[in-house]
């Protein structure tokens, strides 16, 4: 009997990937390079769980946030890892982690408020917002800045970093051509991840601020009454 492939097992499939790639950083050359492979067959599986999602109509509100959980899990889970052994700064984890903690809050508050991810009653109405943050394009587009930048830290690890690099000891200048290389493609991709969180921040905010003065009004009026 076939197993029948759904969005969501390809997400969990993807997670899976993405932490045995993680786990093989470090551990020599060649698996540093087979990392590298996984790095990328990761993130093929993210295009791919969205891509079966459209054409077999299998989208939900629960598909869609289990493939932001796999979102953050593989991207913190990367940057933390580089982070440890000093290839990126340790603001660059923290600044992803908390940028999606806060998205991921804005998002649960509009969802039990009746809102969805698409459509006419998702959380996010302006043309700008919807283009940044749900456009094809622009999901596209950050999947492969990420994919980029994990690769080139992973094959930085493999060829020129420690006693087992492939291509061994560099010229300083080349070695630090290859580290600005590294730094501006990281706060790159960091600057897109904030730039796509904006819309959620500000349509957020509206929310919160649209509902905290009628709350504080219903209970200053519940409480003159008693």
């Amino acid at each position: 009997m076939s197993m029948r492939w759904t969005p969501n097992k390809v997400t969990l499939l993807r997670v899976v990937v993405g932490f045995a790639a993680v786990c093989l950083f470090g551990r020599g050359a060649w698996a540093n390079l087979t990392a590298v492979g996984l790095t990328v067959a990761a993130i093929v599986l993210d295009a791919l769980d969205g891509h079966l999602a459209r054409k077999k109509k299998m989208a939900t509100p629960v598909g869609a946030q289990l493939d932001i959980l796999g979102d953050r899990m593989i991207e913190n889970v990367y940057f933390t890892y580089f982070a440890v052994v000093g290839m990126v700064s340790l603001w660059l984890p923290v600044l992803f982690f908390a940028r999606g903690a806060a998205t991921d809050f804005l998002r649960g508050l509009a969802m039990k408020a009746g809102h969805s991810g698409w459509g006419a009653n998702a959380m996010l109405q302006t043309w700008w917002g919807q283009a940044l943050v749900a456009s094809r394009w622009s999901r596209g587009l950050y999947a492969a800045m990420k994919c980029l930048c994990f690769c080139y830290l992973g094959l930085e690890l493999a060829l020129t970093r420690g006693p087992v690099a492939l291509v061994g000891e560099l010229a300083a200048d080349v070695h630090a051509m290859i580290r600005v290389g590294a730094q501006v493609l990281t706060w790159m991709t960091a600057a897109f991840c904030l730039l796509r969180g904006l819309p959620v921040l500000v349509e957020g905010w509206k929310y919160i601020a649209g509902n905290v003065g009628p709350a504080r009004g219903a209970k200053s009026a519940a409480q003159e009454a008693m």
